[in-house]
Order: C-alpha cells, then structure tokens, then sequence
C-alpha cells in the first residue's frame, strides 16, 4: 500500500443491513448487485444539492435498471431535521420518498426560516396534512426516539459524522456524489 493513501472504509454489510426500529426506505430491486445505504439530513444543503443533482439520474440510470438498490436512512443534524423526518414517515408509506423529494426541492423555504414550525406547517398542510395530524406525528416520542436511534446508530457502528454519507456496498463515501463519481464506483462494483 501506498503510504499515507486512505484506505476507502468498509464496514460490514450485513450488518449495515439490517433495518432500523423504522424498517428501511428502499427503493429498486431486491437482488440487484449494488446496494447504495444513504444517511441524509433534511436541513443539510449537501444533501438537498445531491437529491436534485445526482439522485435523479442514479435512480433513472441505476435503480430502475435494476443495477442498484437504493435504501435511505434519517441522520437529523438538528431539531428541524429530525421533524422533517417524523412528517415523512407519518404520512402514507407510498408517499415517503416523494415528500423527501419535495422537501429537498423547497428545503429554502421550509427549512431556514424564522418560524420553522409555521413553515413545517404550511409545507406538511400541501402534501395532505391537517393542523392535527401535523401536530399528533411531531409529539410522537416514540417515533422521534426511533428517528433518533437510526442516527445514533450509523455514528456509534458505521462513523457516520457528517451528511451525505454513502455506503457502496459496504465502503464508505462521505460527501455529495456526482452522478459520475457515483457511477464510477458502482460500475466497480458491478
């Protein structure tokens, strides 16, 4: 090895893969060779870049083509974040990843804001909440504590420390991914 040439990290994979007190958010095929495991906060602007850059074309190119499968894990940064998360998972599962989607397109308007509840508010109130089930899902302990959990554990056993952080197969990627970069490495790993 080449001297003072970081290694890329691995961790190991199946225990990567096992799901949080959520269950995991995956999207494409259960046998396809690459698995992608992100860690993402929803006030995190790496983030938002990556989801309105790269993500488009890796779920075109890479997950519907059955060559990745993409599995999306909450890692809040912050109080905001975190109930961005509650509102995503409280509403139908089907929806989940367009809500994260939109969240990420207008994350401005929602997320850096004077009043961030009144803003969560008017934002959760157009993808088809009400004033109550905005509030009964953001006072749900158990669902913050589970959120919670899903990042305390990607720190404590995979070193998860900032956002975005990717697992390609198992190797660590820490940043926002071109769709170039990305896609150098899962071609690798084809």
């Amino acid at each position: 090895p080449v001297p003072g040439l970081a290694l890329a990290q691995s961790v190991d994979l199946d225990k990567l893969l096992i799901p949080g007190p959520l269950g995991d958010k995956i999207l494409g095929s259960e046998d396809a060779p690459v698995t992608i495991v992100e860690y993402a906060s929803m006030t995190c602007g790496h983030c938002a870049n990556f989801h309105k850059q790269t993500y488009k074309a890796l779920k075109k190119e890479y997950i519907e083509t059955g060559k990745v499968r993409f599995i999306f894990r909450e890692f809040p940064l912050d109080a905001v974040a975190a109930a961005a998360f509650m509102l995503a998972r409280c509403a139908p599962p089907e929806k989940y990843f367009d809500i994260i989607d939109i969240m990420f397109e207008q994350q401005r308007s929602w997320a850096f804001t004077d009043n961030p509840y009144n803003s969560l508010l008017n934002f959760s109130k157009q993808v088809g909440f009400t004033q109550e089930s905005f509030e009964e899902c953001l006072t749900n302990q158990g669902l913050l504590d589970a959120v919670n959990a899903v990042r305390d554990r990607g720190a404590n056993e995979f070193g998860v420390n900032s956002t975005p952080t990717f697992f390609i197969n198992g190797e660590k990627h820490s940043g926002a991914l071109s769709i170039e970069e990305m896609g150098k490495i899962i071609t690798e790993n084809l």
